[in-house]
């Protein structure tokens, strides 16, 4: 299985930027934004996306932490084994706010599913979008994202790897083939 760097440090902060920007661009109102990430690449992107809006806009925006794991409709559980603990971590109202999940990679569209039922079980927002640092395609849902780092069209026996330096201690995305 060959594993080749396809996006680097500096490309990767750059989409990150240009995610950053679009949010800015079509939200009037930032003060009524927030970000939740996606155990676990999604939490370290949020975190980057709400410092870079308060580098160029000067405005703190929450962040939260999101788990699915219980939300999954692709992971079983045998009966008989207790479910994962939930970690997920909103410290805030999501009441009437602009709610942007954010994720490293959408492929099939699950984990974004997910993603909308655990929002709607912590409360009401306003609106949810989506922001991927990589689509890769192959869509099992009607699910799309609004902000896109990169389009990375891949075949199902491709898997895109992100890592981000606060987890993997390095900023790239790869692309591995698998059997």
């Amino acid at each position: 299985m060959t594993e080749k760097k396809i996006v680097d440090e500096m490309t990767l902060k750059r989409a990150l930027t240009r995610i950053t920007y679009e949010i800015i661009e079509r939200h009037k109102d930032l003060d009524n934004i927030v970000l939740i990430g996606i155990k676990t690449r999604g939490i370290f992107l949020a975190e980057r996306i709400a410092e870079r809006m308060k580098q160029l806009e000067d405005k703190d925006i929450p962040v939260g932490e999101l788990d699915i794991t219980l939300y999954r409709d692709d992971h079983h559980v045998p009966k008989h084994e207790e479910p994962s603990v939930n970690d997920t971590n909103v410290p805030f109202s999501i009441e009437g706010k602009e709610v942007i999940l954010v994720d490293d990679v959408i492929f099939t569209g699950r984990t974004i599913r997910a993603a909308l039922d655990a929002v709607m079980d912590i409360g009401r927002p306003e609106s949810i979008s989506l922001a991927v640092l990589v689509d890769r395609g192959h869509r099992e849902l009607p699910i799309r994202a609004d902000y896109v780092g990169k389009n990375i069209p891949t075949s199902k026996k491709e898997q895109i790897i992100v890592s981000v330096k606060e987890y993997d201690g390095k900023d790239e995305i790869s692309i591995k083939q698998i059997t």
